[in-house]
């Protein structure tokens, strides 16, 4: 099973992450389009908490012994419980890309595993590792397109010119 594909792109994102994500005021990062939608903030405290809890957890523990239960999460009920939105933004990007480090250095160590052990899940049937590694991938590309599209409602909420020119967003 080739997993560096994967994990190269695991590092690509990271330094994307960390070119979004660096060196953003205050205003910019607790800013909403809406109560109820993240802040900049709330996605990096929560990229943070899936880096450890979910996806390298869940890989760690199906590798190890597919028998056992999962580590529970619930990433919706972390954004109050953990309070992401009184968290200190630059210590939680520091801490979230010395976790994805981490975790490029850990997986780098796994390639002769078994990638195709599944994990028996009680919903969605046979979880392989490996289709959690792609999908660690995944979730990565989903909040690099949620922080883009912050970023662009930000940028139009704050101008008083029109961004029609750039294309149809």
């Amino acid at each position: 099973m080739k997993i560096s594909p994967h994990i190269q792109e695991l590092k690509r994102n990271k330094t994307v992450f960390e070119s979004l994500l660096q060196g953003i005021p205050e205003k910019e990062y607790l800013w909403k389009p809406t109560h109820e939608k993240w802040c900049l903030l709330e996605v990096v405290c929560h990229l943070y908490d899936e880096e450890r809890e979910d996806f390298r957890a869940r890989i760690q523990s199906t590798l190890e012994d597919a028998s056992k239960e999962w580590p529970k999460i619930d990433p919706p009920a972390w954004v109050a419980e953990r309070a992401y939105i009184k968290q200190d933004y630059n210590s939680m990007l520091i801490k979230f890309l010395a976790e994805r480090e981490a975790s490029i250095r850990w997986l780098d160590k796994l390639k002769k595993s078994n990638w195709d052990t599944p994990y028996l899940h009680p919903k969605v049937g046979a979880v392989p590792a490996i289709r959690l590694l792609a999908n660690w991938v995944a979730h990565d590309y989903l909040h690099l397109r949620q922080i883009i599209r912050l970023k662009y409602e930000y940028l139009d909420a704050q101008t008083e010119e029109a961004l029609d020119y750039a294309g149809i967003w």
